[in-house]
């Protein structure tokens, strides 16, 4: 393995598979971990995937993560901090590893307050509305970016 990419998930997404399933489909966060680690063990990484309904402990694991060379890249859900946390905006600008941003849904096409990310000026990448699939784009892409 050549490093890990950090996955992290914000608030809510703990409540994957019982939360609006309308929105969020049915698959559950754990469903997605799976999917994830073995996305991530296909291009040689370690998936070390978290949640957390806590914004202090986001920032946390993100600080952590820009102090360490181990971490290759970061994949970020940040649920409903995407549009209101300033902390974790300021808290990725200390990464020098790639960020990619992501969304089960679409929400550009969704309430008007989805439409601002603190996250996205911050990512190479922004992949919204594939449902668990856009976490394997964003693996892709990461891989992909990475060997470049």
């Amino acid at each position: 393995m050549t490093g890990s990419i950090l996955i992290l998930n914000g608030p809510n997404l703990n409540m994957l598979g019982t939360r609006e399933p309308g929105i969020y489909g049915a698959s559950t966060l754990a469903d997605i971990g799976k999917l994830c680690t073995e996305s991530c063990k296909k291009f040689g990484y370690l998936c070390d995937f978290r949640q957390s309904n806590h914004e202090g402990e986001l920032v946390t694991w993100v600080q952590a993560a820009s102090q360490t060379a181990d971490v290759k890249g970061v994949i970020i859900n940040a649920g409903a901090y995407t549009h209101t946390s300033v902390a974790l905006h300021d808290s990725l600008r200390l990464l020098s590893c790639p960020i990619v941003e992501v969304h089960l849904s679409n929400p550009m096409a969704r309430e008007g307050f989805r439409h601002t990310s603190y996250v996205a000026p911050l990512a190479f990448a922004s992949i919204c509305g594939l449902g668990p699939q856009g976490y394997i784009v964003a693996i892709e892409g990461l891989a992909k970016k990475l060997t470049n």
